[in-house]
């Protein structure tokens, strides 16, 4: 019998989540998608180094590590890690904006335009690219203008309907709802025990896969964030799933059947359509608790890692520019 992992492909399209070349290389999933924390982790191996180093470099030749050349180096070195990893994955690759701009529209298009435009210029299309941002109002209001100009968008920090439903709205072409952070949050208010099918964040996964499908939305839910492969083996069938490369070696390993446990044509208890204005949406989305608090949570540890990772590069900025 096929190990898990490969019935898995049968039915999901299954997604790397990881910033490491050489461990979507081994893995070889369709898509890959990148944070600020993966990002900086893979930054500070040694096997990278030379992407690391041609960032540095190019931001040395625009004029040391004042605030802006920190940050746009920050952005190169994003580039270079999305560019190699479009020779190797045959879908595509997320590049997120920076969470810092999660709640400014206008900066958030003008950061996924120039990531576009950036990837143009080294041959990689438009189409191989997912811009990824942080589903806030003013996030999702950028991924429906974006969506227009032709460049995809995966909305990322995505824990309730709420943020689903106006996702779809919007046209996105992808939403990324975090199934182990909604179980955080219900196990850190001493909730449970949850078995893979009674997990709220797999729970959550569900109702909007039905609700997207029962009203004939396009948009594709991609299932991230996990903390087991029963959360991801309670989620086959999803049209995606971003998994970790510890959990896809254990999936790889596992033997047994594994059966489909979401499908189009099961729609039952879907909720009606929701039309949310940005009134609705805001107070929706604060009536919920678990994701006001997440999603807040989220956009803060984001934003601690590319700060550290901009720590990084102005330190080698400013040691270049002594030598």
């Amino acid at each position: 019998m096929p190990s898990k992992l490969d019935q898995l492909r049968a039915m999901t399209v299954v997604v790397s989540d990881t910033g490491d070349i050489e461990t979507v290389r081994r893995l070889k999933p369709q898509d890959c998608t990148t944070n600020p924390t993966l990002l900086l982790k893979a930054a500070e191996m040694t096997a990278y180094a030379s992407l690391v180093d041609e960032a540095i470099d190019w931001g040395r030749r625009q004029g040391g590590a004042s605030e802006a050349v920190v940050d746009a180096t920050c952005d190169r070195l994003a580039l270079n890690f999305g560019a190699e990893l479009s020779k190797i994955v045959p879908g595509r690759v997320s590049t997120e904006v920076n969470a810092d701009l999660s709640f400014d529209t206008q900066a958030t298009l003008a950061k996924a335009r120039a990531f576009i435009a950036s990837y143009e210029e080294r041959g990689v299309g438009r189409e191989r690219i997912l811009i990824k941002i942080a589903s806030t109002w003013e996030g999702i209001r950028a991924a429906e203008v974006l969506q227009k100009e032709g460049i995809d968008c995966n909305l990322t920090l995505l824990f309730s309907l709420t943020q689903a439903a106006a996702a779809a709205d919007a046209g996105a072409f992808l939403i990324s709802p975090f199934v182990g952070r909604i179980l955080d949050w219900h196990v850190a208010a001493g909730e449970g025990p949850f078995t893979s099918e009674t997990d709220p964040g797999v729970v959550s996964v569900r109702q909007i896969y039905a609700y997207y499908k029962k009203h004939g939305i396009p948009t594709v839910v991609m299932g991230a964030s996990f903390r087991n492969t029963g959360e991801i083996e309670a989620l086959a069938g999803c049209d995606r799933l971003t998994i970790g490369p510890s959990l896809l070696d254990e999936l790889a390993a596992a033997e047994g059947e594994l059966p489909r446990k979401l499908d189009p044509a099961n729609t039952e208890g879907a909720p009606e359509r929701l039309h949310l204005d940005e009134k609705a949406f805001r107070f929706a989305l604060n009536e919920d608790q678990m994701a006001t608090e997440k999603l807040s949570d989220g956009i803060r540890h984001f934003v601690k890692d590319l700060r550290t990772l901009r720590g990084l590069v102005a330190k080698r900025l400013d040691g270049a520019k002594a030598a």
